[in-house]
């Protein structure tokens, strides 16, 4: 009914002459809002009647013209209304028609959603269709025109279809269009093709040279849309480097621990390899710090890449500038990296909101005052990034607006790292609770971990460690057995625990306990060689080193739970036992807590065999689990650490009650009569018997609750999919972080673990296979990039596979030699 209400509107137009703008008025006031007029099919509706006659309605195609200029009708419903007329012998109402399309063939845009970009796409392929059978028409008329001896009038319009399909396919934006229709519309692609080789075969008889030209110049250019994206991904200027974008993302995800010097060592090979200009090799580490700290996950993962991000990478820097030639030039390439990071607005905006500040002056002063950039340079930068921030989405809601950033903290933990350690030199016997104050101002909120991330990234872990290990182990002398132990260094804690008051034996349990659940925590967090010291000749080791080697499970280390380091002297086991299961109070004077730390694996051993044999009631069990977690939370690690072993040795009907032991000694112990600091211990210790128990429930499909910790929940575990072979797994990641460019931190998880699974010799020569599938010149070469920085993750052994077993296997068996074909062969020599 409404197509028949807008006919009627253009022939009252049309009777009472009214001009093009009063014609629009009236029609807004004749259609009310709501429906648009490409619903009502105007432009086809003004299409329609004016092509009624001979030749077209001049006044009618005025109102069509103005329609379009005032963007009443969209491109797409007047392209699709011209490509549905089909009368070529009406030259006048043709040449209209391609007068109509010179309006604006040169400017094609949309407004809207997707679909209709799409729409456009798909009628400016119909209009194309339409061109192509135009000239064929009028190539037809001009050779009836030849045998009747009047050519003129056919040439000049078959010499126009030819001008406006030249000028509309000129256009790289309009070819570009068409590549997308022809994904969408194959079948339409197809007839275009079609037409194309009937339009060469009817001009191919024509004697005007430059008519023919003109053909062969728009074949050529529509016969070119296919292949646009290949020819022009060859042009574009190289600016990503995946490879040293996956070279940082592995250390600051993997080895924040790690030591500076091999990581530049390792930039500058890779530099060097790849011709990577100055800036734009510093612009890549930069743009990988700040992916990095987008994906890292809450918690100690977003603290650590902040750490390696603010404190490590601009010492990075300061050993690359000893790399360069001269000062001036490294502080001028800086500069340039900035200047192009800054224009990467989504990345910095993206950083800004995770992180709740602006990164990238927190970066300028840190590189600022590392002699990285001159003082000019860096008040510029700042400029320019404050501007850009004006613009950038604010997220300064109620909830994050006393949040302190990140950046912040970190940069201001490191010289309270270099003020603890100093602290811990310091003669403390005069106040062993002063100590203790200290430690216990680590403990609170996310201290501990801002002060480890801190140390691990300005190399001061191992040496914090040390003095943890050192306190630690000052606690479990007693003044008169420790003369022996310790030379001059004790001497300051030794009359400190001289005197067994009720006060001194609970500042030594405390003092045992945190120093303890910290170097679990350390251990769990950046690995346990960050604990151990270097094996010297002569050299005591220490009670804390000889447990954590023997009774602590870890990742991929299966323990023995009737291992003698399990089996201590079994008088102390059973003094033990009866401590735990008769006592409402522990006496701390009377206890030497790393002969219970020692004696509890096999302590839990009897009290299981007592619960299991009735002996003992299920209220017992939690009077003996309060016992243990009630004052110093070690205990309770240590008799988890054994507990985990024991699970994985029993049969599925046997695992109940020593899993409900895990459960009991899990929850913290809701009584006034703790020591000290109990729930920030509570705390460290659910996230280290989280860690602990990880391997062993996934393996009995097991779940237990373990308290809010505020802690890092362990975001890379388990990310392999259940019941799927790992060979899938392998190609499926590798696909995607080819398709993708660069590899993410996740990806990189998910290869460590299948590299440890399925070993060096399976890892290797799988993503090997997967670089001879590539048949693309640009897919190979990225390729080749990223699975060096994938390498990077035992790049030793990988390389001793590669030599010794992979490619001598593929150059002396003949069936395999296809594969090593251009161009997958020169990228795997590459």
């Amino acid at each position: 009914m409404k197509v028949v209400n807008l006919k009627q509107a253009i022939l009252q137009a049309w009777k009472e002459r009214w001009s093009d703008y009063q014609w629009a008025i009236n029609m807004k006031k004749f259609f009310p809002k709501g429906a648009t007029w490409d619903i009502l099919n105007l432009a086809e509706a003004l299409l329609e009647q004016a092509m009624i006659g001979p030749s077209p309605n001049p006044l009618i195609l005025s109102y069509l013209k103005y329609a379009i200029s005032s963007q009443m009708v969209s491109y797409s419903s007047v392209l699709t209304a011209i490509s549905k007329f089909d009368d070529f012998s009406r030259d006048l109402c043709v040449q209209a028609l391609l007068d109509i399309m010179d309006m604006f063939c040169d400017r094609l845009s949309c407004h809207g959603k997707a679909e209709e970009c799409i729409g456009l796409c798909r009628a400016l392929l119909s209009a194309l269709h339409w061109l192509l059978r135009c000239p064929a028409a009028s190539a037809e008329q001009l050779r009836v025109g030849l045998e009747a001896g009047t050519p003129a009038a056919a040439e000049k319009q078959l010499a126009m279809c030819l001008q406006r399909l030249e000028k509309t396919l000129s256009s790289t934006k309009n070819r570009a269009l068409l590549h997308i229709a022809k994904l969408e519309e194959a079948s339409s692609w197809t007839a275009i093709e079609h037409c194309l080789l009937k339009l060469g075969d009817i001009l191919a008889g024509l004697s005007s040279p430059q008519l023919r030209s003109q053909a062969e110049q728009c074949g050529t250019l529509i016969r070119s849309i296919p292949t646009m994206l290949s020819v022009h991904s060859e042009q574009l200027h190289k600016t990503g480097f995946p490879t040293v974008h996956a070279v940082v993302l592995l250390e600051g995800t993997m080895n924040l621990t790690g030591e500076t010097q091999p990581l530049v060592e390792q930039l500058m090979m890779v530099k060097r390899m790849q011709h990577i200009p100055t800036p734009l090799f510093v612009l890549e580490i930069w743009k990988a710090c700040f992916v990095g700290l987008i994906e890292s996950p809450e918690g100690t993962g977003e603290l650590k890449w902040t750490a390696f991000t603010f404190l490590k990478i601009p010492q990075v820097l300061v050993k690359l500038k000893k790399y360069s030639h001269g000062d001036k030039d490294f502080t001028e390439d800086v500069n340039s990296a900035f200047e192009f990071l800054l224009k990467l607005t989504p990345l910095l905006d993206k950083a800004d909101q995770r992180c709740n500040c602006d990164c990238t002056s927190f970066l300028l002063q840190e590189c600022s005052k590392q002699g990285l950039l001159s003082e000019a340079s860096m008040n510029n930068l700042m400029a320019k990034r404050k501007a850009d921030r004006e613009h950038a989405p604010q997220l300064k809601s109620d909830e994050n607006a006393n949040i302190q950033p990140n950046p912040g903290l970190i940069l201001r933990a490191e010289p309270t790292v270099t003020n603890i350690l100093k602290t811990m030199d310091a003669d403390h016997s005069k106040s062993p609770e002063g100590l203790l104050g200290v430690l216990g101002h680590m403990l609170s909120g996310k201290s501990l971990d801002l002060l480890l991330a801190a140390a691990a990234a300005t190399g001061k872990l191992k040496s914090f460690a040390r003095k943890f290990i050192n306190l630690n182990e000052f606690t479990t002398h007693g003044s008169e057995e420790s003369n022996e132990a310790f030379g001059p260094l004790s001497q300051a804690v030794r009359s400190a625990f001289s005197s067994f008051t009720a006060k001194a034996a609970s500042v030594r349990a405390l003092l045992f306990d945190i120093s303890f659940l910290m170097l679990c925590h350390v251990a769990q967090t950046y690995g346990s060689e960050v604990i151990l010291s270097e094996s010297s000749t002569g050299t005591e080791v220490f009670f804390f080193e000889t447990w954590m080697q023997t009774c602590m499970p870890e990742e991929g280390k299966i323990l023995n739970p009737d291992h003698p380091c399990f089996r201590p002297d079994s008088t102390k086991v059973e003094s033990l036992v009866a401590l735990l299961n008769n006592s409402s109070e522990m006496k701390l004077v009377q206890m030497k807590w790393h002969e219970a730390c020692l004696s509890i694996s096999a302590a839990i051993l009897e009290i299981l065999n007592a619960w299991e044999n009735g002996v003992l009631a299920f209220e017992s069990i939690q009077k003996i689990t309060d016992n243990i977690k009630g004052k110093v939370c070690s205990l309770a690690v240590c008799a988890v650490a054994w507990l985990v072993a024991h699970v994985r040795m029993l049969g599925l009907d046997e695992r109940e009650k020593s899993l409900q032991m895990i459960r009991q000694l899990a929850g913290p112990l809701y009584s006034e009569n703790t020591l000290q600091f109990y729930n920030e211990r509570v705390v460290i210790m659910s996230s280290i018997l989280e860690h602990m128990c990880a391997d062993v429930l996934q393996q009995t499909a097991t779940q237990i609750k373990f308290p809010s910790t505020g802690m890092d929940t362990m975001p890379y575990w388990n990310l392999l999919p259940p019941k799927r072979p790992i060979k899938e797994v392998l190609t499926d990641i590798f696909a995607k972080v080819l398709e993708r460019g660069w590899v993410d931190s996740r990806s990189i998880h998910i290869f460590d673990t299948l590299l440890h699974m399925g070993g060096v010799y399976w890892f290797c020569n799988n993503l090997i296979k997967e670089l001879l599938k590539e048949t693309r010149k640009e897919h190979t070469l990225r390729a080749v990039e990223l699975l060096y920085s994938i390498f990077c993750l035992d790049m030793q052994q990988v390389t001793l596979v590669l030599l010794g077993h992979i490619l001598p296997g593929l150059l002396t068996d003949s069936s395999k030699w296809h594969s090593l074909m251009d161009p997958p062969g020169t990228a795997l020599a590459k």
